[in-house]
């Protein structure tokens, strides 16, 4: 019974990768609960750690590799995270999708705002917070990826 909650939890923490949420810990943190209860082996515990940070590590590369593509700086950087942020807490009321929406809406003007606030040329604001937003959407892609992965490995350990 507590190994279907486990993948419950696991299966929803998913689910709010895309808002930002860190959905992949919540995930690690079930598995760690149940190595600790000696259902989960430690080595699936530590193979789901580095999927983790693995994935940590893209997110920043691929956000940073479409930041500079774009003509971002740091302070865009930066803003695009503030922006995410934002957005999501603002995205709340619609549920689910609004909070995504909102996360990537957010990301961009962000973004925007700190590019027009150092540049003072909204062409370039608008073309930074593009490239961010679509960074942002790819890193997602490559989160919710691994936490499918994390997911798969941990509903095997919880069951066997």
């Amino acid at each position: 019974m507590l190994a279907i909650l486990g993948i419950a939890v696991m299966a929803i923490a998913l689910f709010t990768i895309p808002l930002g949420v860190p959905g992949l810990w919540i995930m690690v943190g079930v598995l760690g609960i149940g190595a600790w209860q000696g259902v989960v082996g430690y080595m699936v515990l530590g193979a789901c750690i580095v999927l983790a940070i693995c994935a940590e590590l893209i997110e920043w590369v691929i956000i940073r590799k479409f930041n500079i593509q774009y003509g971002g700086s740091r302070l865009a950087f930066w803003g695009a995270i503030a922006g995410g942020i934002v957005g999501v807490i603002v995205g709340v009321p619609v549920p689910i999708i609004g909070s995504i929406i909102a996360g990537f809406v957010g990301s961009f003007a962000g973004a925007a705002a700190a590019t027009y606030y150092e540049t003072k040329k909204l062409d370039s604001a608008t073309r930074v917070g593009f490239g961010i937003m679509m960074g942002k959407m790819w890193a997602a892609v490559a989160k919710v990826g691994a936490g499918v992965a994390i997911l798969v490995l941990g509903a095997a350990a919880l069951l066997l």
